[in-house]
């Protein structure tokens, strides 16, 4: 859900290291009613370094019962389904880096444009005059 129903929020985005290396990242997930289901935070994950538990740094119990899929339209990405008895799970797994894609352009776009149209209104409405915020006395 977008604003102004609630603030964006975007994911910052990894840059392939120069090395040819990968990052480790490690994602706090928390789930309702024992499930998550969702996209992971990063593109391009090795599948092979994916783990997930209920601790974080590989603490805790080890959670087994997962899938990971990615969409047709955007391979990837990494669509994982967790199921757990528990609050929250730590995931971790590596990424050489993310891809941006129109998608995440589109989104920061429309984010500026509703804060355009936000700082419009309160123009209209007289809160804002040249720049500044008007005291209300």
């Amino acid at each position: 859900m977008a604003y102004p129903q609630q603030i964006d929020v975007f994911q910052d985005k990894l840059n392939k290291k120069a090395s040819g290396g990968s990052y480790v990242v490690e994602e706090k997930l928390l789930l309702n009613g024992g499930v998550f289901s969702g996209l992971l935070a990063h593109d391009n994950i090795n599948n092979q370094t994916l783990a997930v538990y209920t601790g974080s740094r590989f603490s805790g119990i080890e959670v087994r019962n997962y899938s990971v899929s990615f969409p047709d339209e955007a391979p990837w990405r990494r669509l994982i389904s967790i199921y757990a008895d528990v609050p929250e799970v730590y995931v971790t797994y590596e990424t050489p880096g993310d891809t941006v894609e129109a998608d995440d352009v589109n989104r920061l776009q429309t984010g500026l444009t509703a804060t355009q149209r936000e700082l419009e209104r309160y123009k209209q409405a007289g809160v804002i005059d040249g720049g500044s915020f008007r005291k209300e006395v």
